[in-house]
């Protein structure tokens, strides 16, 4: 009896060590293998090339920033010729942008980070709740711990004339993506844990609207995008018809319109290669930018929320994997159905970043821009963790069953040898 304890104490504890040893594997990246092996910013985009030139239909912008310089931009596209100045749609990179200009709002005094966003508000209100609403913070905000649970998400409009309302849209999203209630409320402790909300972001864009007395699009211009010189980035979808969108790719290799949006903020930045860029090298110490000091973007750059005991998210900014220097690689990732997806790294560090736009293919940005941070770092980023779990979770199941089997039949066996005993000595 002693000995099939043991064999069940011994199989949970293969089935523990298994489990753990899937988890720690992938998420440090021990049987995963850098795109190249050569130190060289040529070389590694000469890889990036050759994963883009295979099967890639639609358009891509990508550039390459080593110790505070760009080195390295190509364009690629299936379709009609694009360049470093084509504007592309982003999707949720522009939150990135959007908390430059709330932190723009607290460095000029006109906002509190730890002050309830209602405190700023008169033209929409949280709907009512058993939760604080004292406790939504801009800080909170910002971060994604503000206990909202809309989980959104847009999918746009056709037309412009669909275009709802911010009060509309905050009440209840139309174009909510699939699944989610569209409905932006309070429905957990705020400041209890990370839950992405694209409704937070829309909660921003008419707090940027209450306080400065312009559009959405209007300040981001005045007070961001023209302080940086980023001449070809906005948040109005009109303007950006009229400086002449890259196609829009779908999955199958056709095209189609950009979508309409309501939540801005959120999901409808129109930008370049050459000015994300352009924002990416603002990020670093030594930028001549006079938008931000320094001492908030160490603020946006320093861990607010975590989740599986990573720290993964500042003020706007994702913190993607440790620079083994102390801090963080940090950046944005934006995607929206069917196929747009961009991302930027930066490391504020090393003075070194990617930027990749593009339309076609679904995580293609996202995956180079994650290979790129463990080439850089031999760290897992957090979205290429996140893309990972999936299978893991599959080999943790089926080596657990295996190990399981393999203890029960362990256990059969000796409850065999046990009974025989028992019949020898009766």
């Amino acid at each position: 009896m002693i000995r099939l304890v043991i064999t069940g104490i011994a199989t949970l504890a293969a089935m523990a060590l298994w489990a753990a040893g899937l988890f720690i594997g992938t998420s440090e990246g021990w049987w995963h293998r850098p795109m190249t092996s050569s130190a060289a910013p040529a070389d590694f985009v000469q890889a990036a090339r050759a994963k883009i030139e295979t099967g890639h239909r639609g358009n891509l912008g990508f550039a390459l920033i080593e110790n505070g310089k760009p080195v390295e931009n190509f364009s690629w596209s299936s379709g009609s010729p694009v360049d470093e100045n084509s504007v592309y749609q982003v999707a949720s990179l522009g939150k990135w942008i959007t908390a430059w200009g709330v932190m723009a709002l607290v460095e000029d005094g006109l906002v509190d980070l730890d002050a309830p966003v209602e405190n700023y508000l008169e033209r929409w209100t949280l709907p009512e709740s058993k939760f604080d609403h004292e406790q939504v913070t801009v800080r909170r905000l910002l971060s994604h711990t503000a206990g909202l649970d809309d989980g959104l998400g847009y999918n746009g409009f056709a037309t412009p004339d669909a275009v709802q309302t911010l009060e509309d849209s905050l009440t209840r999203a139309a174009d909510a993506s699939p699944g989610k209630s569209g409905v932006v409320r309070v429905g957990e402790t705020p400041g209890a844990a990370w839950n992405y909300s694209g409704g937070g972001y829309t909660l921003l864009q008419l707090m940027v609207e209450e306080v400065s007395g312009l559009s959405f699009p209007e300040y981001m211009e005045q007070r961001i995008f023209t302080p940086l010189g980023m001449t070809r980035t906005t948040f109005d979808h009109r303007k950006a018809q009229a400086m002449g969108l890259a196609e829009n790719f779908t999955l199958d290799g056709d095209t189609e319109p950009f979508r309409w949006y309501t939540a801005l903020a959120a999901t409808s930045l129109f930008t370049t290669p050459a000015d994300m860029t352009t924002f990416a090298l603002a990020q670093l110490p030594g930028s001549q930018q006079k938008v931000l000091p320094q001492n908030i973007l160490a603020t946006m750059a320093t861990p607010h929320a975590s989740s599986l005991g990573a720290d993964i998210w500042g003020l706007g900014p994702m913190l993607l994997a440790p620079d083994n220097k102390g801090g963080f690689i940090i950046g944005h990732d934006g995607k929206n159905e069917p196929a747009i997806n961009s991302a930027v790294r930066v490391d504020p560090a090393s003075g070194d970043g990617i930027v990749i736009l593009e339309t076609g293919s679904p995580i293609l940005a996202t995956t180079i821009a994650s290979e790129w941070v463990f080439w850089k770092t031999g760290n897992v980023d957090n979205l290429a963790f996140a893309a990972r779990m999936d299978g893991m979770f599959t080999w943790i199941l089926f080596g657990c069953i295996a190990i399981l089997i393999v203890g029960l039949l362990v256990g059969w066996r000796q409850m065999r040898r046990l009974s025989r005993k028992r019949r020898q000595s009766a």
